[in-house]
């Protein structure tokens, strides 16, 4: 009875069984269901401010690029903190290395009202980001039995070889370089996330608490094993 008392419990399921997510890697998104994601980074516009041409146009350019789906995407509209350590790291160089005594207090008295408003203010960003999937179900150029093989099991679909990796990769950057045309057209200027750029982005959605006190590491500087979702085979 007291070695039972004393026995810690045991852990709860891990929070990864919960998550769609099996690996990032190569600038995608690998589901555990075998099907990969890219993530588009995308600007704004201001559409009021636009003339009544320039408006109609957009709209026309938007139905366009609707109409020329084959396929669903995700729009996602994220709000957060803004994030002004990059700037203020900036301003502080420069307070260091300029030789202007008045220049220096002036950096150090706007660097002090800077930090303060976005303390006080609360000041908020938005994001946008538009989400491409490929699942080889939907690839119309193979035939049915190859796309219902790579689809029977979806939990070993997960462990793609070398060849279906490289295939998701290719087939994933041909959507996103005609998602990318489109949007150029409606004036809208995009990004593809690298792996880095993935990493945040889903670390900060699961972690919005944490992800201003603690910060990811360079994808680079992580030492880690080949993972066991890419097969030699």
């Amino acid at each position: 009875m007291q070695s039972r008392k004393l026995a810690k419990p045991k852990p709860g399921p891990s929070t990864e069984r919960f998550l769609d997510i099996a690996e990032i890697r190569d600038d995608m998104v690998l589901l555990k269901d075998g099907t990969v994601r890219a993530v588009f980074l995308v600007s704004s516009i201001n559409f009021a401010l636009k003339s009544d041409d320039e408006q109609e146009a957009i709209i026309q350019a938007y139905m366009t690029f609707l109409n020329s789906l084959e396929y669903p995407i995700q729009i996602v509209i994220q709000s957060r903190r803004m994030n002004i350590d990059a700037y203020m790291d900036r301003l502080q160089e420069q307070q260091r290395t300029i030789q202007n005594d008045l220049l220096r207090g002036q950096i150090e008295e706007y660097r002090n009202f800077v930090k303060e408003l976005v303390e006080l203010g609360q000041i908020m960003q938005k994001m946008f980001y538009v989400v491409v999937p490929y699942d080889p179900l939907t690839n119309k150029k193979k035939n049915f039995w190859t796309r219902f093989t790579e689809a029977l099991s979806p939990a070993a679909a997960a462990k793609l070889n070398k060849k279906q990796l490289a295939d998701r990769l290719e087939q994933l950057s041909r959507r996103g370089e005609l998602i990318q045309g489109q949007l150029d057209s409606m004036g809208l200027a995009s990004a593809r996330l690298d792996t880095q750029g993935l990493i945040e982005l889903y670390y900060n959605v699961y972690n919005p608490n944490v992800f201003d006190t603690q910060k990811l590491s360079d994808v680079h500087e992580v030492q880690f094993e080949e993972s066991s979702h890419v097969s030699e085979t």
